[in-house]
Order: structure tokens, then C-alpha cells, then sequence
């Protein structure tokens, strides 16, 4: 097992959702000693622009502009803890933080991404019927979508289709309701039918062999509490029946971090407002522990 220095970045921002809650995420995860749990430095808390309820009419997206002045100022301080040697661990937040984490890497060289989410998150606006752009960030991440949030920097896009795995994502009925698009055929899906019928050890190891590819220098955790079974993850906005149980995602956080190709992970959408007996944010710490503190310096 390789070794890592953690370093928690907190990036509230609820700037991809017409909701609140989300933003205190890193709030209960280290109250949960998440920090001490994993011998991670805290290494602060980025200010988020203001939200503004009405979609941007350019791009039919909520926050848009914020969202693409904010995300360069994510991938600075999470370039600074890659530049440092450590291991970032981003607590979002909602799921656009993903173009900041990504800018950051995309600066560097050619990464890969692993993305746990209930959610494949692929909708474009004019089928996202909020303009919620936590409701596309991994299609805005692979250059799918409006300019002003797919090619920040000049940098789109920030991964290639071919260099994501999509795991364990459940959200087919709604894709097919509003009409989200489908993911591209280069881009790597391991839904959650097919988690159910390999199992999850087989099907992230396959994963992490698709992201483990020698022209790849690593690649990035995207983890979306809303991966998790509905049942033992209430706490998040856009409820789904079924998914993930805790030992599965455990198994698939290890085996990602045993590979020794990980270099940052980030985690999302889980909502403390919605916890109403703290269970959900306390397995989310736990799990996370376990996972990441084997490999902690």
C-alpha cells in the first residue's frame, strides 16, 4: 500500500444547486474528526462567490459565470497542495467542484478520473430542468456543453472521455425522462447493474486497470455521497432508490488508493440538513476514514 500526506481543502460551494445544505459538508466532517482520523493537515477554506436564483441566460446554466471565474481559484490551491507533495482531499460542496479539481490536473498533464456518483451527471442545460450544474459537471469536465463552462482556461476539455470511468451511477430512469444525453461510447460505464452483477471488487479493479494506462500520470476521486443506498444516505437532495451499502464503497475507495496511481479525491452532495439523526455524515466519516487513513504518512 502506498503512502500518502493528506490535506483537506474545504470548497463549499453550492453554486451547482438551486439548494442549500451542502455547504456544510466539510463543516460536520471534520467535527466528525475526519482530519485526525487520517492525519491530515487542514489546509482552509476557499470564499464562495454569491448564487443568483435565475439561470444564466447564455448558457441556460445556474451561476455560470461564477462557477467559471471561481473554478480556476479551486485549482490553485489544489495545484498548491499537489506542488507541496500532498494528497489532496477536497470537501465540497456540490458536484461542479469537479472543474476545479480537474483545471488543476489538466494544468499538470494527462490524468484520469474516477467518478462514484448515484448520478452520471451528463445532462446539457436545455434538459436539466433547474439548470443545476450539479447535474452536468462530468459532461462540462470532458468538454460537453456551453464554452464558458467546458473550456475554462482555454484548457477543455479538462479530461478526455476515454480517460473517465464512470462507476456505479443508477439514474437511467431519469436520464430517460428528461432526456439527458448519453454518456460518450469511449468513456468507460460501470453502472450500478453491472456493480451488481460482477461485483464491486471485480468491477472497480477494472476500473482502476482503465485508469492505471501508462500515456495516464494518475487520476482523480470524484465521490458523490449520493452513490450510497438510499436507505443508509438520506442526507442528499436528489434521492434515488437504491445503491451502494458502506462496505462496497469501502471496497471500492481501497482498492483505488492501494493502486497508487490516486492523487486527490474529492467528496460532494452529501447535506447535513437532511441528516436527521447524524447517521448518514458519521458513516460517510467512517467509511472515508477506513479507507484513507491505511495509507496515511
Amino acid at each position: 500500500m502506498p503512502t500518502y500526506s493528506y490535506a483537506i481543502l474545504e470548497a463549499p460551494s453550492t453554486l451547482g444547486l438551486a439548494t442549500d445544505g451542502v455547504e456544510r459538508l466539510p463543516e460536520r466532517l471534520l467535527e466528525l474528526g475526519l482530519a485526525e482520523r487520517i492525519n491530515a493537515r487542514r489546509a482552509g477554506r476557499l470564499a464562495v462567490p454569491p448564487r443568483d436564483p435565475a439561470p444564466d441566460p447564455e448558457t441556460g446554466t445556474l451561476n455560470a459565470e461564477a462557477i467559471a471565474r471561481w473554478s480556476p481559484k479551486l485549482a490553485d490551491a489544489v495545484e498548491a497542495l499537489l506542488d507541496a507533495g500532498e494528497f489532496p482531499v477536497v470537501l465540497g460542496g456540490d458536484c461542479t467542484i469537479l472543474l476545479g479539481s480537474m483545471l488543476a490536473l489538466k494544468r499538470r498533464g494527462r490524468y484520469g478520473l474516477l467518478f462514484i456518483d448515484g448520478n452520471a451527471d451528463f445532462f446539457q442545460p436545455e434538459a436539466e430542468p433547474n439548470g443545476e450544474g450539479a447535474s452536468m459537471d462530468l459532461a462540462f469536465a470532458t468538454g460537453h456543453g456551453p464554452t464558458l463552462l467546458t473550456n475554462i482556461e482555454g484548457c477543455g476539455p479538462l479530461v478526455r472521455s476515454e480517460d473517465v470511468v464512470a462507476l456505479a451511477y443508477r439514474d437511467h430512469k431519469d436520464q430517460e425522462e428528461f432526456g439527458s444525453q448519453p454518456l460518450p461510447k469511449e468513456l468507460r460505464a460501470l453502472d450500478l447493474p453491472t456493480v451488481r452483477k460482477v461485483g464491486i471488487e471485480a468491477a472497480t479493479r477494472n476500473a482502476v486497470d482503465h485508469l492505471r494506462r501508462p500515456e495516464l500520470e494518475g487520476f482523480f476521486i470524484h465521490l458523490d455521497a449520493d452513490c450510497l443506498d438510499d436507505s443508509i444516505m438520506p442526507a442528499v437532495d436528489f434521492r434515488v432508490p437504491g445503491g451502494l451499502s458502506w462496505d462496497e464503497l469501502g471496497t471500492a475507495l481501497r482498492i483505488a488508493m492501494a493502486s497508487g496511481k490516486a492523487v486527490g479525491i474529492e467528496v460532494t452532495i452529501y447535506n447535513p440538513r437532511l441528516d436527521e439523526d447524524g447517521s448518514a455524515g458519521r458513516g460517510l466519516a467512517d467509511v472515508l476514514a477506513a479507507a484513507l487513513k491505511t495509507a496515511a504518512r
